[in-house]
């Protein structure tokens, strides 16, 4: 079942065209990252692992400086030393949307200063001055949904309905952005695959992309190399390319238009051509 999706994401000003599938590229500024083991984390690196992000079709770059995943304490100065700066150089260099994978307001609004235009928050707002600090700048922000918080492991989580726990959470959470003042274009919804949830739990929540896509806003699904696309094959983090792109192939299909993805070449060729086909039929 296809449904339609959003009709644009709205962030500082910049309108992109959600009728069509966007792919946001993974830059990360993590010497620990899950994926590239801090391959990117040296600036120069970083930018060129950027420019070649750019020159794959990639319509938004996501810059992280600390990983979701428990691991050494990042402080806040670092985080803020790791992102700001690769933000401003980005800006500076690509006309490209930038988002910023933090959840914290401060490295928020210090982004947004140096040119950032999204805010994605996997901890569905746990800083109660992120959404005043996104409506200040006029920027657009994700809501993911998490279980407990970030960098917390949760083994063995239990939910009465997953579907309606997570579909209820996020659309709390988009109510709490309106009401901070952002328009509905602006506010973006992640299920949060392996964020406190098991394999079947994500793969579940994978073939509901469809609910969330019913609640009004652009959909974004991160299924790149992620554990749970691991397991359901037994494949290691390097081998979990073509199995990340036929994951975000469904959630095209079910309404999803942003993908957050570490091959954008490949994700960008495999969802123009699904975009191709349904334009087509």
């Amino acid at each position: 079942m296809t449904v339609a999706p959003a009709p644009s994401l709205v962030a500082r000003g910049r309108v992109l065209d959600a009728s069509r599938p966007l792919v946001m590229g993974i830059a990360n500024r993590t010497p620990d990252s899950f994926f590239d083991h801090g391959s990117y984390f040296a600036f120069d690196r970083f930018l060129a692992h950027v420019e070649g992000l750019v020159e794959a079709g990639a319509d938004i770059v996501d810059i992280g400086g600390v990983k979701a995943g428990a691991g050494p304490e990042v402080s806040l100065s670092e985080e803020l030393d790791r992102v700001v700066p690769a933000v401003e150089a980005v800006a500076r260099r690509f006309d490209v949307t930038i988002s910023v994978d933090t959840w914290h307001s401060e490295v928020l609004r210090a982004s947004l200063e140096a040119g950032a235009h999204i805010g994605n928050d996997i901890s569905g707002f746990g800083d109660p001055a992120y959404l005043e600090v996104a409506a200040a700048g006029d920027a657009a922000v994700v809501a993911t949904h998490i279980r407990l918080a970030p960098r917390v492991d949760d083994p063995d989580p239990h939910y009465d309905d997953l579907v309606e726990t997570v579909v209820g959470f996020l659309a709390e959470r988009a109510e709490r952005a309106l009401a901070a003042g952002l328009g509905p274009s602006q506010v973006i919804l992640d299920a949060g695959f392996d964020l406190g949830k098991t394999t079947s739990q994500s793969l579940a929540l994978l073939a509901a992309t469809d609910r969330l896509v019913e609640l009004g806003y652009p959909v974004l699904v991160a299924t790149s190399n992620k554990g749970f696309v691991g397991e359901t094959l037994g494949l290691e983090v390097g081998e979990r390319r073509e199995a990340s792109i036929a994951a975000a192939a469904i959630a095209y299909l079910r309404g999803a238009r942003l993908f957050r993805m570490h091959d954008v070449r490949g994700a960008r060729r495999a969802l123009d051509t699904l975009a191709a086909i349904s334009a087509s039929a």
